[in-house]
């Protein structure tokens, strides 16, 4: 033995138990006073509002049909050629323009005819008359007899009835001739002509031929139909003086075309038919709209917007704040602690604007998440920033927002 102590096994393993004990009480020292100085995560921020308050009323969608408020059928009323087309097809006209033009030789014959029958009938008149005057003077001096002069007196009397007779065989005859010019009836939209220059056309009153259309289209009606429940919700409306689509009130309505995604054009209700289709169980009605640049076609489908309830006052939230639940609607609400909770509400009908009608559910001084719906949950706290105000200063004690330099050369350390 060279006078060396050993130290027992034991020992050094106390030993060493110590400062590993030592190393990971100072490791957790340090990671706690790290997490002193970072500070817990704030909650996460959202933007809140209240509801808008407005004057709004239901409303129901219905899709129908153009229809001209005047349609007229262009026919010859005489039979003749077809001398003269006037127009082109698919032009604008205004009553009284020349259309179409028949042969007049035909008929300007007859009216020269009519008129020589006239003058013959007022010449026999004349004579009628002066010897039924001569005839007075007569019978008073007993020179002819009674029945004499009660011949001279009918054949005066007769002598007038020719001449109506030949008055009237006149104007007939001028009446042929004026219709030879076919003129627009109305101001419209004439479509093509069906005959062309140089055809038989046959008038009068029994078959005759359509020579061509004319549509009025300023202004124009709108047809369509609705059910038998809505109509009976109309008409109780109406009996209690509040006019929404009723047959007696000049009601309001919008209307929009296939292409058009809001309801630009505003007309009023004119008509509602006075019977259900017992086929359908629908009632037909009609609106009246302005088109003073033709841009309605009768035919054309289109969609309007009927008002289904007055007016009356309402709560609207944006429709971004709105979520789905399967069936039911919910909106987050943040309470005076800044606590989430979920509501559920129940909607009205939307606004042009991307605003929702609540009828149920919400309070006007409710704030609820208009943004950051995807970071709130219900039961969870947030940071409320009403909509449209400044975002809050960072605080005064919070760390400085690493560069783009410095954030670099942290990753670079924590992977070293």
């Amino acid at each position: 033995m060279n006078g060396t102590r050993a130290i027992p096994s034991f020992s050094l393993m106390r030993v060493l138990h110590a400062a590993v004990a030592l190393v990971l009480a100072t490791f957790v020292a340090a990671c706690g006073q790290g997490q002193q100085q970072a500070g817990a995560p704030p909650p996460p921020a959202v933007t809140v509002a209240t509801p808008t308050k407005r004057t709004v009323f239901d409303f129901d969608e219905y899709v129908g049909r153009f229809a001209a408020v005047d349609s007229v059928e262009v026919r010859a009323r005489v039979s003749g050629y077809l001398d003269g087309v006037h127009f082109k097809d698919g032009q604008m006209v205004k009553q009284g323009d020349l259309l179409f033009t028949i042969d007049k030789r035909p008929f300007q014959n007859a009216v020269d005819q009519a008129r020589a029958n006239l003058a013959t009938a007022k010449s026999n008149l004349s004579y009628a008359e002066a010897d039924l005057n001569r005839g007075r003077e007569l019978v008073g001096q007993r020179t002819i007899t009674e029945q004499i002069f009660e011949q001279r007196s009918q054949a005066f009397r007769n002598a007038q009835a020719s001449v109506s007779g030949a008055e009237a065989a006149l104007h007939n005859a001028e009446l042929d001739l004026e219709w030879t010019e076919l003129r627009a009836p109305i101001n419209g939209h004439i479509g093509d002509r069906r005959v062309s220059q140089g055809n038989l056309v046959t008038g009068g009153s029994g078959t005759t031929t359509l020579l061509a259309t004319i549509v009025s289209t300023d202004p124009i009606y709108f047809e369509f139909t609705f059910d038998e429940a809505s109509y009976l919700r109309y008409e109780r409306l109406a009996k209690n003086g509040r006019d929404v689509a009723s047959r007696d009130a000049d009601v309001k309505v919008a209307l929009k075309l296939i292409d058009e995604p809001d309801y630009e054009h505003d007309g009023h209700m004119d008509f509602v038919n006075n019977v259900i289709d017992s086929g359908t169980g629908t009632i037909r009605a009609r609106a009246v709209f302005a088109n003073p640049n033709g841009v309605f076609t009768p035919g054309m489908f289109g969609r309007i917007r009927v008002p289904a309830s007055p007016p009356y006052e309402a709560l609207l939230v944006p429709q971004a704040a709105i979520g789905t639940e399967q069936t039911r609607k919910f909106v987050y609400v943040v309470g005076a602690d800044n606590t989430v909770s979920e509501r559920f509400v129940t909607l009205g009908q939307a606004t042009n604007d991307n605003l929702q009608v609540v009828k149920a559910g919400l309070g006007p001084d409710d704030r609820i998440i208009v943004n950051g719906l995807l970071r709130a949950r219900p039961g969870a706290k947030v940071t409320p920033q009403q909509e449209g105000a400044q975002p809050p200063a960072a605080p005064a004690n919070a760390p400085p927002k690493p560069s783009a330099k410095n954030e670099s050369s942290a990753k670079t350390q924590a992977k070293d």
